[in-house]
Order: structure tokens, then sequence, then C-alpha cells
């Protein structure tokens, strides 16, 4: 008698960009990661100025999308950067200055698609260095792992405190 075939789940959409390629842009990945998200986005980043993330993350917050981003505190402190921006938007934002660089960069959304890459979230990573960002789909293995690594750094992260006058 034959051994039942396991049933395996569907292999996951794999999608993977560098800047300057004319197929798939680094920054056009993760902004469409970002737009796909549904429910939540939590989101690693070091560095954080990029126009064109910022607002796709407000777009999606806007949305019902609930958004937590956990960014490195040396490199988001000043007090008018895309982090201060968000947290005055009311998007739940902490500062994490546990380590001499946190260069984690990450996102995971919806609790099954997984955006890791070298691309930091910056004007300069959009027009002048080199980079990538790989989106896994339907991964939620993958993802969990990330998420649990984003809740260890948010748990040790504090809030980000909007002081515009």
């Amino acid at each position: 008698m034959a051994a039942p075939v396991p049933a395996y789940a569907p292999a996951p959409e794999i999608t993977v960009g560098f800047p300057f390629t004319a197929e798939r842009d680094a920054l056009k990945i993760v902004s469409d990661a970002i737009d796909g998200a549904e429910s939540s986005i939590v989101m690693t980043a070091y560095s954080f100025t990029s126009k064109p993330t910022t607002a796709a993350l407000v777009y999606a917050k806007n949305c019902s999308v609930t958004v937590q981003l956990s960014a490195n505190e040396k490199a988001s402190s000043d007090r008018y950067t895309a982090v201060t921006f968000l947290a005055g938007l009311g998007v739940t934002v902490r500062l994490n200055s546990r380590y001499a660089i946190m260069k984690n960069k990450s996102m995971v959304n919806d609790d099954n698609t997984l955006k890791r890459n070298s691309f930091n979230y910056t004007s300069s990573a959009e027009k002048r260095n080199a980079g990538n960002a790989l989106v896994i789909r339907d991964n939620s293995i993958m993802s969990k792992k990330y998420q649990n690594e984003f809740n260890r750094l948010w748990a040790e992260s504090s809030p980000v405190q909007c002081n515009y006058s």
C-alpha cells in the first residue's frame, strides 16, 4: 500500500528588485508591499527619509491598516524626520537606542508577507546607492520569525514624542 501523499502549501511568490534596474526597482517593490497590506504592517528601519515610502505608510494608515514602525534612534531622532512626521500623523512609532546601529530593514504585512532589504528608506537609497529589496508572499513561517524579531525590538524601544511647536 502506498503512503499517502502529504499536502503541501503552494510555493511562496518571491519578488526581487535592485535600484537602477528597468524591471523592478527597489522603491517600487517597497511601495507595492505597503500598498498590498490589508490589515497590518510592522516595519523596522535604520534611516528613514523617503517621501514615497512615508506617503505609502500614511495612505495605508488612512485605509485602516495598523502600521507600527521601530527605527534606529540615532538615525531618526532629528526633530523633522519621516519618523517624527509619521508619529505626528498617528502612526505608532518607537525608536531603538539599545544598539550602536540597528540596521534592521524589514516589514511584515498581514502575518504572511515578508519584505527584507538592504535598501534604506532614504532619498539616497532611491537615487544613488546600490541595494536590494526582496518580498516573499504567502510564507507565514518566515513572516512569523520576522514578526517575533520585530516584537523583541519593539519591546526594547521607546515611543516617539512629537514636540512640534
